[in-house]
């Protein structure tokens, strides 16, 4: 499994049953980190110069994939090679907004491109904590990351507007891993607690403190999470599946399970309509399976691929 030197991606097997009563509110614990740096930091790491895309993908669907050091561009669904952003630090997680607008976790930053551009638009700083997955809320088009402190502690921050200074929710120790809004603007999101075991929150709309979710499926790693347009549908990269549940109160209850059949270590997959895409390793490619079908791979990318992460799909403006 790829490990990301500034988050936990590496988690260990456990199950998702009775979670840690109780939730926690959004100030930083003792100790911890104050205020978030302002957007717009200067991104000391990234040479966009050297990016490349292709003239035709400002007006095709384009499928983004984080590798180790770049992010490689496709037209969707053909797979076509289109574009990379190079010279990242160890881009990771990576979402969208409803125009089109690409947000990749990068370390310490967080970069924005627009639809088929080849340089950032903006870049965010989660500076001194490292970031993983992120989400864009379709209600507000507030930006969630995962952010981690080593093993210490974690935070879900939520930038309003995707710009300035976030709000930092905790929820004790949790490390946390991936997010995900629904469609009514719900933040979901999973991780582990050091030593104890995987831990699944929510934070409803308009809500100031995370709630603890029970899930009535056991999960050996914490995916990536995304809503389907029906349930909440959670990843597990070391089973291959992603579950699908109803949520209510603060209980998941599972209705499906998708298997993503011959494949390995699929993490930070992306749902696009009936069709879920999974970048993994072993050996580095990206699948496309249908959705929610599951069962045998549909197609397959290799080309640009290494130690892929993240997947994040950008509809272009008809």
């Amino acid at each position: 499994m790829r490990s990301l030197d500034f988050s936990r991606n590496a988690l260990t097997s456990c199950v998702a049953a009775a979670m840690l009563a109780g939730c926690g509110g959004s100030q930083p614990p003792i100790g911890a980190p104050g205020a978030m740096p302002q957007t717009s930091t200067t991104a000391t790491h990234a040479d966009p110069g050297s990016s490349w895309m292709l003239p035709e993908a400002k007006s095709e669907d384009l499928l983004y994939i984080s590798n180790v050091y770049t992010v490689t561009v496709y037209s969707y669904p053909q797979g076509k090679l289109v574009g990379t952003l190079k010279h990242f630090y160890l881009p990771g997680g990576e979402c969208s907004d409803r125009s089109g607008h690409i947000f990749i976790v990068d370390g310490g930053l967080i970069y924005e491109y627009a639809h088929g551009g080849k340089k950032p638009i903006d870049t965010l700083s989660t500076s001194p904590l490292g970031g993983q997955g992120c989400a864009s809320d379709p209600t507000t088009g507030n930006l969630a990351v995962a952010l981690d402190y080593g093993d210490s502690y974690g935070y879900l921050a939520v930038y309003s507007q995707a710009k300035g200074t976030p709000i930092l929710y905790s929820n004790g120790k949790m490390l946390f891993n991936f997010c995900g809004y629904d469609d009514s603007g719900n933040l979901y999101a999973d991780g582990i607690f050091e030593g104890v075991g995987l831990g699944f929150v929510e934070l409803s709309k308009g809500g100031s403190s995370l709630v603890n979710l029970t899930l009535d499926q056991s999960l050996e790693a914490a995916g990536a999470v995304q809503w389907d347009g029906k349930y909440l549908a959670i990843g597990d990269d070391e089973a291959n599946k992603i579950y699908r549940f109803t949520v209510s109160g603060s209980s998941g209850t599972l209705e499906d399970t998708v298997t993503l059949g011959g494949a390995q270590q699929v993490m930070g997959w992306w749902i696009q309509g009936k069709k879920v895409i999974g970048p993994g390793d072993g050996p580095s490619t990206v699948w496309y399976w249908d959705y929610p079908a599951g069962g045998n791979s549909i197609k397959a990318i290799t080309k640009g691929v290494f130690h892929p992460f993240g997947a994040t799909l950008s509809v272009a403006k008809k």
